[in-house]
């Protein structure tokens, strides 16, 4: 198995990860610089290629059009409470990040062997996080930071809420587990339980 890639993009330097399992690739949250991402993506030598929404704010969200037609992607996974926000003319920073546009139908049921879907609302009410046990690895979107969780000071945003994910749905995770963000460096649940400041 061949390990998986990070690709800084955009403006606010979202994390896009690159994950191969077998046959497939899931390209997480490609919020920008497509170019990038298809060049990076066309390295791995897997038959199927699936893109994995951690949340739909529109950092992560900006090139999931441009990517899925370049690289005939046929499933887009998103949770269904942030599907609203996707689709969203609203969901946007301007000047510097306009809506996106020419999203594809995301598919909210998408399941696989390959990883499991941890439900985190809080950031956004669809938030979640993608365990990938075989690498071990956790993706938690913009839920978890290393030293700092995500803002919830935007609409659909709850702090409790956030919280109360983390606390319920993370933190029990193994100690030794490294976890990567939509921003930033990556860390261990154990480091965050004694270190971050926020839990």
């Amino acid at each position: 198995m061949s390990d998986f890639i990070t690709e800084q993009v955009g403006l606010l330097e979202v994390n896009c990860y690159l994950v191969p399992t077998g046959d497939t690739l899931y390209i997480i949250d490609p919020g920008a610089d497509a170019e990038i991402i298809v060049r990076r993506a066309r390295e791995f030598e897997c038959r199927e290629r699936v893109i994995l929404l951690s949340h739909a704010h529109v950092d992560h969200i900006g090139a999931v059009g441009a990517v899925t037609r370049a690289l005939n992607i046929k499933t887009v996974y998103l949770h269904r409470k942030d599907v609203d926000l996707y689709f969203s003319p609203a969901n946007a920073l301007p000047p510097w990040l306009p809506a996106a546009e020419d999203l594809p139908q995301p598919d909210s049921s998408f399941v696989s062997a390959d990883f499991e879907i941890i439900e985190t609302p809080g950031h956004t009410p669809g938030g979640v996080c993608f365990y990938f046990k075989q690498y071990p690895v956790l993706f938690v979107g913009d839920t978890l930071f290393a030293g700092s969780i995500g803002r919830t000071d935007l609409p659909g945003g709850d702090h409790q809420q956030l919280i109360e994910s983390i606390r319920g749905k993370l933190l029990g995770l193994p100690d030794s587990l490294e976890i990567y963000s939509g921003h930033g460096r990556h860390s261990t649940i154990g480091h965050e339980k004694i270190a971050n400041p926020y839990l």
